[in-house]
């Protein structure tokens, strides 16, 4: 999946060997622990103007290629995380069918290129294009890093769940 605008210019390739290079090495970090809890392989690039088009444009079409390949598929729907990391613990859970983010994360230590508005704004693309509501809430945690990256890694393992095919359609209305 490509997405091209005047500000980015994002590849996001699942399922395929690759690399993740976006030229943000955090944002490289977290994409690497996602697509390995998803077990997934993939192939990332990106070029852009600002951070905050990179995040929110990355999520937008990590989106798209993940709506491209559950189309038509029936999907378990549903998955959840419980995920430490040193001392974070944060909760992630999904659903594939409508979007909404509630994201509860409130760390007391920052640390360089772990921001917080950067990781809503790519779970709030995400949601928006996957159709998916997420819910990513820190239990316990101090620092920026631990509790964003287990954050990233738990969504990793909630997307995994949720896309794997189902016998049946997970909807008692019949649709999604």
């Amino acid at each position: 999946m490509r997405r091209k605008t005047k500000e980015v210019d994002i590849i996001v390739e699942i399922g395929v060997e690759g690399e993740i290079n976006t030229g943000d090495r955090v944002l490289d970090h977290l994409l690497t622990a996602l697509f390995f809890y998803m077990q997934e392989k993939a192939n990332v690039k990106a070029k852009w103007d600002l951070r905050h088009h990179l995040w929110e444009d990355l999520a937008i079409t990590l989106g798209e290629e993940l709506r491209g390949k559950i189309k038509g598929k029936k999907i378990a729907r549903f998955g959840n995380a419980i995920m430490p990391m040193d001392d974070a613990l944060v909760l992630v859970a999904v659903d594939i069918s409508r979007p909404y983010l509630n994201l509860e994360l409130d760390f007391k230590e920052s640390e360089e290129g772990f921001e917080l508005t950067l990781v809503r704004e790519f779970l709030w693309a995400l949601a928006r294009t996957l159709n998916a509501t997420i819910h990513v809430k820190q239990l316990s945690g101090v620092n920026a890093h631990h509790v964003i990256e287990a954050a990233f890694k738990g969504l990793g393992v909630a997307l995994r769940k949720a896309l794997e095919e189902s016998e049946r359609l997970e909807s008692t209305k019949g649709v999604l």
